[in-house]
């Protein structure tokens, strides 16, 4: 009997003993069950840092004559003061002073386009740009590039795509968290509609002046207006390719075609060649461009 008891008394045990390792191990695993739950909750509640900051504290401008204000101060001039990116003009309140204020765009701010560049030039553009190491780079090319002597000189809607992929490709390897904010290429069609109704703006449109689209302003004949209507489409497949190169970058902004459908009247045209953007057209460009930048979902 006492052998008896001694041997059930040792088996209690043993089975004690077993439970309580199994009631250990689950609150073990209870334990880190909840820690990983709890690790996957903090995990879901942190918010990523926004891939995009909708206010850069420094902007370099790149493209061609648009963005160096020409025509818009007097005739056959760059204007940078007014420029729609970079301008110090109160009139125009450009992108880096609605960005930066008047005082940090002074500081902060870098105007690199060249006017009569093509989007074969964005890359040296781009190749300077990056020196001043900004936060923002935007761009505005591709007018001259359908704006040639005749549409057969008009830059290949392939060369146009590469040329751009490698501009690019030129920023982000030198500064791979810099944004960049693309500006679709206008209606040009639109603006030769405008433009055509002044007189002086023919007789500096002669001076050549977008002769692909400007060139006899006045004929409406079949040949002058096939000849209008290729340089518009070879534009919309330029906007086209802006945009879906555009899109495969993190931290690149398209425009939404928001220049290209842009409704400018003669109010917004240079009164020196009645084509370019005057001080009003700097100042809707400038809004268009400020609203694509600080868009919380663009």
């Amino acid at each position: 009997m006492p052998k008896r008891s001694h041997r059930l008394r040792a088996a209690h045990a043993v089975v004690a003993a077993a439970v309580l390792t199994a009631a250990g191990c689950d609150a073990a695993g209870a334990g880190a069950s909840g820690g990983r739950e709890a690790g996957t909750a903090a995990g879901r509640s942190a918010s990523p840092a926004p891939v995009w900051n909708t206010r850069p504290d420094s902007i370099a401008a790149v493209g061609d004559s648009i963005t160096r204000g020409f025509d818009a101060c007097m005739v056959l001039t760059d204007c940078p003061e007014v420029s729609w990116a970079t301008g110090s003009d109160a009139g125009v309140d450009s992108l880096a002073v609605r960005l930066l204020g008047v005082t940090g765009a002074a500081q902060r701010s870098w105007n690199d386009a060249v006017t009569g560049s093509r989007m074969a030039d964005l890359r040296a553009q781009m190749e300077r740009a990056v020196l001043h190491r900004p936060e923002l780079v935007t761009v505005m090319a591709g007018a001259n590039d359908a704006c040639r002597d005749s549409t057969g000189q008009m830059t290949p809607v392939a060369d146009f795509r590469r040329q751009f992929q490698s501009a690019l490709t030129t920023l982000r390897q030198a500064l791979p968290k810099t944004e960049v904010y693309v500006s679709s290429v206008p209606d040009l069609k639109r603006l030769w509609s405008q433009g055509r109704t002044n007189a002086l703006g023919k007789q500096v449109w002669k001076l050549g002046i977008c002769p692909s689209m400007l060139g006899d302003a006045d004929a409406l004949d079949a040949a002058a207006t096939q000849r209008r209507d290729t340089v518009q489409a070879r534009v919309v497949e330029y906007n086209k390719v802006l945009a879906e190169v555009c899109a495969k970058d993190r931290r690149c902004r398209f425009d939404g075609n928001a220049v290209f459908d842009y409704r400018f009247g003669t109010k917004q045209l240079s009164h020196w060649d009645w084509f370019h953007p005057s001080r009003n057209g700097q100042a809707r460009l400038a809004e268009i461009a400020y609203r694509t930048v600080t868009a919380t979902d663009p």
